[in-house]
């Protein structure tokens, strides 16, 4: 994964809301941190998982891609304004449970959120990239997805999202 390109366009576009909005880093950050939350359960509700009442099929895989891709803007962009940066490779993932695998990365947003240290953010997108790994998506198809979301992103700012 590009990670330096993913942070510079990710600060890109922070930078381009933050002077929109006229709000500062320090000012976003539980706001950012609700904001993955938020994604992190969409994205769970895309693939239905933890549905086991119902037998309605998941999402097609680009919609599935496209909320997982969401949460990696707000890793991204939490790791800026904390100072962090991941450039890690991260190791063949274990588990295939997939709904274990979001609350192990639910876990590891709230140790994060209370912690906001290098190692567990680290950790916060190891996790990550392990859920995004048993969903089926290559480093390809995120770094894809993500510079389409990203640009998608800035059109939205411009239209007063």
């Amino acid at each position: 994964m590009n990670w330096e390109k993913l942070y510079r366009l990710q600060n890109e576009l922070d930078t381009f809301i933050e002077t929109n909005q006229n709000i500062k880093k320090q000012d976003v950050f539980e706001k950012k941190y609700l904001a993955l939350l938020v994604e992190l359960g969409e994205l769970a509700n895309e693939t239905r998982c933890f549905k086991f009442w119902s037998n309605k099929p998941r999402s097609e895989r680009e919609t599935i891609l496209e909320e997982y891709v969401d949460g990696v803007h707000f890793l991204l962009s939490l790791g800026i304004t904390k100072g962090h940066y991941f450039s890690g490779n991260v190791s063949r993932n274990n588990v295939e449970d997939e709904t274990t695998l979001f609350l192990n990365v639910y876990t590891a947003c709230q140790q994060f959120f209370q912690h906001p240290t290098s190692v567990n953010y680290s950790h916060l997108w190891e996790t990550y990239l392990h859920l995004g790994q048993a969903l089926g998506f290559s480093e390809v198809d995120v770094h894809r997805a993500y510079l389409e979301k990203n640009e998608v992103n800035f059109v939205r700012q411009d239209e007063g999202y």
